[in-house]
């Protein structure tokens, strides 16, 4: 009896949450969410070196941010650090780190500490794509996909997480993939590290809502394909529903859903449904479905260059 009338009571308390979450969602469905201030936040980005990274440090800039700036490729970050200047930023740190080395970050990040502060923004952005048949890919750029592409998260936020918590104050960013969401045909490595980097980032997160450190927020991104370079050669045969992405329109996306607070972003927004018809079809039409996308043929014209982000 004392069992059924608990359940009962959680059951009450559950469904009562439950409406004002779905409430919550609705209203802000049709009206904006207020966006949080990062002027003076310190906002570590890696990869910022090109593409997505100096992209997202120029957006930083702009809102008056500290930038944190790292890239294995010393001349890129430089360069990314100076358009950051001129782009209004008044402090920006360039640290040369090479992502797919645990010691290294661990390094670099200390040095960090030391020269800049705690860091409040967090965004994993680092990656490298090999690209090709399973069987055909050398074991060095299968580890290296993993090291960066995930293994790295593991370490930055070992390293910056920990001030996080103390203050109750900070933001962790995922930037994983499409290819973290449904498996695609000659990224099987790719799509293992962006998996993993999805699924420990959403772990986290749990545990932050565990531990009732309402301060510390995440947002995990799920971007298809970007015109980035990284996977040029590649193409799409319904771009109406999966376009390839321009970098300035992600990162504009980025930059919102981490204002905003939001958990997950997923772009395009038909990854949503995707997500959904994945969840619930039989697998055969499912695979015939993916076919039909073109997920299959996606990496026709890629050639590897060792691209990284």
């Amino acid at each position: 009896m004392a069992s059924n009338l608990k359940f009962t009571k959680e059951l009450i308390t559950f469904l009562g949450k439950a409406v004002i979450a779905l409430l919550e969602t609705l209203i802000f469905t049709f009206i904006p969410r207020p966006r949080k201030n990062v002027a003076g936040e310190i906002v570590l980005i890696t990869g910022a070196g090109r593409g997505l990274g100096r992209l997202l440090a120029l957006r930083f800039a702009h809102l008056g941010s500290v930038l944190v700036l790292w890239d294995v490729n010393k001349e890129g970050n430089e360069e990314t650090c100076r358009m950051a200047r001129e782009a209004g930023a008044t402090r920006v740190y360039a640290y040369t780190c090479d992502c797919s080395q645990k010691e290294e970050i661990y390094r670099v990040a200390e040095q960090v500490k030391k020269e800049v502060g705690d860091v409040s923004i967090l965004i994993n952005n680092a990656g490298v794509v090999t690209g090709g048949d399973f069987l055909n890919c050398p074991d060095d750029l299968i580890e290296k996909s993993l090291d960066v592409n995930f293994k790295a998260h593991l370490w930055t936020y070992k390293c910056f997480l920990p001030a996080m918590i103390a203050n109750d104050h900070g933001h962790l960013v995922c930037i994983s993939s499409s290819a973290g969401l449904i498996g695609v045909n000659k990224l099987a490595d790719y799509c293992a590290s962006k998996f993993a980097a999805y699924g420990f980032a959403e772990s986290v997160f749990i545990e932050t809502i565990v531990q009732k450190l309402k301060g510390v927020k995440t947002t995990i991104v799920c971007p298809f394909f970007i015109n980035t370079g990284m996977f040029e050669g590649c193409s799409t045969v319904r771009p109406f529903l999966l376009p390839i992405l321009e970098p300035e329109y992600v990162v504009e996306k980025i930059v919102d859903a981490i204002l905003k607070e939001k958990v997950y972003l997923y772009v395009p927004r038909f990854l949503y449904f995707a997500m959904v018809l994945k969840s619930v079809l039989p697998v055969k039409i499912a695979l015939l479905l993916s076919d039909f996308m073109g997920v299959f043929n996606i990496m026709d014209g890629f050639v590897c260059k060792k691209k990284k982000h």
